[in-house]
């Protein structure tokens, strides 16, 4: 190799180093200003949650020690004599479905909630959505105990047609949330 192809590859080297040091610095940049405000819409969405999954006229009181045999439970908030809000989070089909599953004292589900979700538009993400599917989908769990799963497993959820990964996932969650539950009555 001459010294002036060693001359090249060496400034090509420094001048894509220097663009990716700037745009990793721009990054971060961008990380630190929307932090707060992606933080606080976080927790908007869990309090607007807890409440869908878990109408109750107390005040929610997050709980520090909670069991969870799955990995998955993220947080428990006592709901009074009314039963737990439990937030989990588990893998879908795309990325992790953050959801949020009221369950009552008596060990039954009141609701599912999804904080946030990213599953295939107009197949898996259909779970959260207001529409007549989204809503069908979400209530077969109300009312569901012990061990819930998929028609396709031998369970009594119907599935979403073409999303089985993301009605399985959901239905995984809804069981660490009833499992945690069972373990705090």
């Amino acid at each position: 190799m001459k010294t002036s192809d060693l001359r090249y590859v060496l400034k090509l080297t420094a001048i894509l180093f220097l663009v990716t040091a700037v745009v990793a610095l721009l990054l971060g940049g961008v990380n630190a200003l929307t932090a707060d405000r992606i933080a606080a819409l976080t927790a908007e969405k869990t309090a607007a949650a807890i409440r869908t999954v878990l109408p109750s006229e107390a005040e929610p009181q997050k709980l520090e020690r909670f069991p969870d045999e799955s990995g998955n439970v993220e947080a428990v908030y006592q709901m009074g004599e009314d039963g737990w809000a439990v937030e989990v989070i588990i893998g879908g089909s795309q990325d992790d479905i953050h959801m949020m599953v009221g369950v009552r004292k008596d060990g039954t589900v009141s609701g599912i909630s999804f904080i946030a979700m990213a599953e295939t538009p107009g197949l898996g993400d259909v779970a959260k959505q207001n529409t007549a599917k989204g809503e069908a989908f979400r209530s077969q769990f109300i009312g569901m105990s012990g061990s819930v799963a998929v028609t396709k497993d031998g369970g009594e959820i119907d599935s979403l047609s073409g999303a089985t990964v993301t009605s399985r996932a959901v239905a995984n969650g809804v069981n660490a949330a009833l499992a945690c539950a069972a373990g705090l009555s």
